[in-house]
């Protein structure tokens, strides 16, 4: 790619950048588009829009730049919880490490890079036609010693890295224990969840684990919710809600006009009927039948081999935890419990083999989904290789020969394909991990993210470089021993790929998050071109499992590419820039964290980062090898086993207390409950707060004429 082509990439995304920021500082002013860029706000009723017109709502403003900016972590905690908190460490540490490594890589490797000559065969008559090579590694000599330059900046850079990586692991850490003293008392705290019940002769799934618990846990022991099958009733439910919203949408078009319809097979046959008097009439059908439905499963359902089982103490419960409770290890399975709120219940009824097989499923279904991608994978490397793609496509010569066309197509096109295909990766990682047996929505997030990461990694990264210049090179790559010196060569050839790629996806992703096009279409689609009235009011959940594995992979670009080609540096600090004030402005009016994990991200990130140091470390290795400088070569393969050990340091030191809170903390919790009055209220209302909201009585949101009461009033069970 030469540079004329990067900067029309550039020049494309900045205003497209520049245009969403525009209409998002007009539009969140406007009371039509509140429930748009400030649904959170609106569910707090605390946002202050009114109808009153007035000429400050029409002009663009950086306010809320202001606010995102000026709010502290503590506020942050406060209100949306240490996951947003972890959430804005990953862009401060970002920051941190691509600002060192943008001082060296912009200052002093760029122009090292640029005075070199081993591209001088290249015409470089003007600057805008010149090969992005020349800002890169390869465009120095072979065997020069400016080589020992980029040496030097590998071993800062990874110094500087581990410390980072140090503090932030540490400074977490004491945050999730901060968080969890100052925490009121929880139900998962004290919850277990029990898998692999055995059933015994004359004993229901209840009696076993009541028997069970009050023998070997009879200290700690308080009560037990035992799982059961509810598929049917919460189909059962889902119909009534469904009913209910057409019904709502039938009476606001006009509540005066009469409509009628024939009570027979899909309406064509039978007397006709008042279509509202009809709905209301099997509205208290379906609810009768979800009451009737309850009350079976209350007395006599059929129990899942899983129980919530609740202790008196936290310390209770994490004993109960990490002990083997039985001499076969696949019956009395504990985990410790979700929230309740959390709590993912369709896969409860899977035994310990399905849920085993599942997994094997969603293994084999992910490396099928990787396999396919290589089909768009390929396909844009095509577009990024101009004399490939003419001798591939040659009745396409006349246009490639426009300028601003070929400009276009290598500069832009390539990375918005690209990016473009992987916005149908997160949804289905997500649907992926959501049968593989996990019991809570945060764990089916956690598993999500790690695919959606590894997933970009191999296909973005690995993918692209294999299918570039070195991609008939792939089975001798193979060969553990040429790996560093192939990949040498293959990732700085794609250098000038990631850079645009950045630029694109980064740039232009990150404002399409601030100006949130999907919602803002859907919503103008349901006011203007639909008569749908939907009355529940939902605030979006924070998307962990897509940005997350989106912010790494830049950070594994930076890395890698840290001293390949540090002109990437510049724009990853951009979009580290954007993404920490436009985030933070999301998770303060959009974004209400459903769920809360106490930072269990931040262990990913840190392997994500480890991960990248590893893989710059081997390039290193490869590329000082290939510019005949074997001694650099050499001095760098202690660098991956330095960092390996740094690792499993952090691994002993840190990571266990993001698998479970230590006994130090437990006891100390719960003494502090001894003295708390309200204890006995929690524990009473602990025996029934896991249970299956399926079972609760069914209430709606509003009726039908004022949208204020229920439409038709539940009784209790």
């Amino acid at each position: 790619m030469i540079v004329s082509a990067l900067l029309t990439s550039v020049g494309i995304n900045l205003g497209i950048c520049i245009l969403f920021f525009t209409l998002y500082s007009i539009l969140r002013k406007q009371p039509e588009t509140v429930h748009v860029y400030s649904p959170r706000l609106v569910a707090e009723g605390k946002s202050q829009l009114r109808n009153r017109f007035n000429l400050e709502r029409l002009l663009p403003s950086a306010g809320w730049v202001r606010r995102a900016w000026q709010t502290s972590e503590e506020d942050l905690l406060s209100t949306s919880g240490l996951d947003a908190v972890v959430l804005m460490r990953v862009f401060i540490f970002s920051l941190r490490i691509f600002s060192f490594a943008g001082i060296v890589g912009i200052f002093i490797l760029l122009p090292v890079n640029y005075l070199g000559n081993q591209l001088s065969l290249i015409d470089f008559s003007d600057l805008p036609n010149k090969s992005l090579d020349i800002f890169s590694i390869s465009n120095v000599d072979n065997g020069s010693k400016r080589l020992w330059i980029h040496f030097s900046a590998v071993y800062a850079f990874s110094g500087v890295v581990c410390y980072l990586l140090y503090y932030e692991y540490k400074y977490i850490s004491s945050k999730r224990i901060s968080y969890f003293y100052s925490s009121k008392p929880q139900p998962h705290q004290f919850t277990l969840l029990v898998r692999g019940i055995p059933l015994s002769a004359g004993n229901s799934f209840s009696e076993s684990v009541k028997s069970f618990f009050t023998e070997y846990h009879s200290s700690a022991y308080l009560s037990h919710m035992v799982v059961r099958q509810t598929n049917k009733l919460q189909k059962l439910i889902w119909d009534a809600k469904m009913l209910y919203k057409t019904l709502v949408n039938l009476k606001s078009k006009n509540p005066t006009q009469k409509k009628f319809t024939r009570d027979g097979f899909l309406g064509l046959f039978g007397r006709n009927v008042d279509l509202v008097d009809h709905y209301e009439k099997k509205l208290e059908d379906l609810e009768e039948n979800v009451r009737m439905e309850q009350l079976g499963l209350s007395l006599t359902g059929e129990e899942v081999p899983a129980a919530f089982v609740s202790f008196k103490s936290r310390y209770g419960a994490a004993i109960a935890l990490h002990i083997q409770q039985s001499i076969n290890p696949t019956e009395w399975i504990t985990e410790q419990a979700p929230e309740p709120h959390d709590v993912f219940w369709p896969f409860f009824s899977a035994s310990f083999m399905q849920r085993w097989v599942s997994r094997l499923v969603v293994f084999v279904a992910c490396f099928v989904l990787t396999v396919l991608f290589l089909i768009p994978v390929v396909f844009v490397q095509g577009l990024a290789n101009l004399p490939q793609l003419e001798a591939f496509l040659p009745f396409l010569k006349g246009i490639l020969s426009i300028t601003f066309v070929s400009q276009v197509i290598t500069g832009y096109l390539p990375s918005l394909i690209l990016q473009l295909f992987l916005k149908m990766v997160p949804p289905i990682m997500k649907i992926l991990s959501s049968i593989q047996g996990s019991i809570s929505n945060s764990e089916i997030e956690i598993s999500a993210g790690k695919k959606v990461l590894w997933f970009t990694v191999w296909n973005i990264f690995f993918a692209n470089v294999l299918s570039g210049s070195a991609f008939y090179q792939f089975s001798i790559i193979l060969e553990p021993k040429f790996i560093p010196q192939k990949l040498a060569v293959a990732v700085p050839a794609q250098a000038s790929f990631f850079i645009a790629y950045v630029v694109t996806s980064g740039w232009t992703s990150v404002s399409s998050e601030l100006f949130r096009v999907i919602p803002l279409l859907y919503d103008i689609i349901r006011r203007h071109c639909t008569s749908i009235i939907d009355d529940e009011f939902d605030v979006p959940s924070f998307p962990f499992h897509s940005e997350i594995p989106k912010i790494l992979f830049f950070g594994l670009l930076g890395i890698t590419y840290f001293f390949l080609a540090p002109l990437i540096l510049p724009f990853l600090l951009a979009y580290y820039c954007l993404g920490y004030i436009i985030y933070r402005n999301q998770l303060l009016n959009v974004y209400e964290l459903k769920f809360e994990t106490g930072g269990k991200f931040w262990p990913i990130v840190h392997n994500s980062t480890i991960f990248s140091l590893i893989l710059m470390h081997i390039l290193a290795v490869g590329i000082f090898g290939l510019k005949k400088l074997p001694l650099a070569s050499s001095l760098c393969i202690p660098l991956p086993v330095l960092t390996l050990l740094f690792n499993e340091y952090c691994r002993k030191r840190f990571l266990p207390i993001f698998t479970a809170y230590p006994a130090e903390c437990l006891i100390k919790k719960d003494r502090e409950d001894q003295n708390n009055a309200a204890m006995t209220d929690f524990l009473d209302k602990l025996v029934t707060a896991y249970r299956d909201p399926s079972l609760m009585p069914m209430q709606h949101s509003s009726d039908v004429e004022g949208y204020n009461t229920p439409l038709l009033h539940s009784r209790e069970v």
